[in-house]
This record gives structure tokens, C-alpha cells and sequence, in this order.
């Protein structure tokens, strides 16, 4: 959530001042690249605590110790698959298989 509300922070800050830059005419490259300087200038001067807990949460979730992100569907199959085990002691399941190379 923390990365979302600097994203968006930092978006509130650029499209007005795209805007800007394009009113006054300075063709559509140089006003974005003129806002997306300035919306990061003010972001790193004004905004440290956000960018600090958006940086926080994408360590957390690329360090290795978040819970992965899984689909109902993901879910309700290892739940089928699961079951399935349960109740067939007597089936292996081979998950490491890979196919050989031609």
C-alpha cells in the first residue's frame, strides 16, 4: 500500500506539471521530461517518509521472506492436489520433473 500512495504521489505531482509544460509550449518530450524532473526533485525533498516506506515494502517483498501472491484458483488446485494425496496414500507425486532434452 505504501509503494501505491507514492506512486500516486508522485503521479499527482508529474500530471500537472506535464500540463503546465505543455501550455507553455515546450512540445511533449521536453515537458515530460521538465515535469518528471521536477516531480522527482520535490518528491525527494518533501516526501522522504513515503519514498522510505515504499522502499521498505519492495525489500519485503523481493527480499524473500513475503508470503507469495497466489490466485483463488492457485489455491482451490494445491487444495484439490492435496486432498487428492490424502486420500490415495498408494499415488507419488513426482513435482521435479523435467522433461529430457532431444
Amino acid at each position: 500500500m505504501a509503494f501505491l500512495k507514492y506512486t500516486l504521489i508522485r503521479l499527482a505531482l508529474f500530471a500537472p506539471l506535464f500540463a503546465l509544460f505543455l501550455y507553455l509550449r515546450l512540445g511533449v518530450l521536453l515537458a515530460a521530461l521538465c515535469a518528471g524532473m521536477m516531480a522527482f526533485a520535490i518528491s525527494f525533498l518533501f516526501f522522504q517518509k513515503q519514498r522510505d516506506a515504499a522502499t521498505a515494502t519492495l525489500h519485503h517483498r523481493f527480499s524473500g521472506k513475503a508470503k507469495p501472491l497466489r490466485s483463488a484458483g492457485e489455491v482451490a488446485d494445491a487444495e484439490a492436489e492435496d486432498r487428492l494425496v490424502d486420500e490415495n496414500p498408494d499415488i507419488a507425486v513426482q513435482s521435479d520433473y523435467r522433461p529430457k532434452d532431444s
